[in-house]
């Protein structure tokens, strides 16, 4: 496309980094996806359970690791408070 006589570059695929999911007594907790959006990641969660058809919250970060240290933190929370996490 052009935008003001330059060629603009296509928007790169957000690429997912990765996913974990909760559970307790075999129930779904929460899901959370890290995807890299080239400039920032976003992890968005899905809480089982939430009203029905509710929308994931999406938390940004500026890189992959920040992403990564929060859900890191999550994922510890879970474990202390008798969560199963699937990986």
């Amino acid at each position: 496309m052009r935008r003001g006589g330059r060629f603009q570059a296509a928007e790169p695929e957000p690429r997912e980094l990765f996913v974990r999911s909760a559970s307790r007594f075999g129930r779904p907790v929460v899901t959370m996806r890290a995807r890299d959006l080239g400039d920032a990641c976003v992890v968005d969660d899905e809480v089982e359970g939430h009203e029905d058809g509710a929308e994931p919250r999406s938390y940004n970060f500026a890189d992959a690791q920040q992403a990564s240290t929060f859900v890191t933190e999550a994922v510890e929370a879970l474990v202390y408070l008798g969560c199963d996490i699937n990986a």
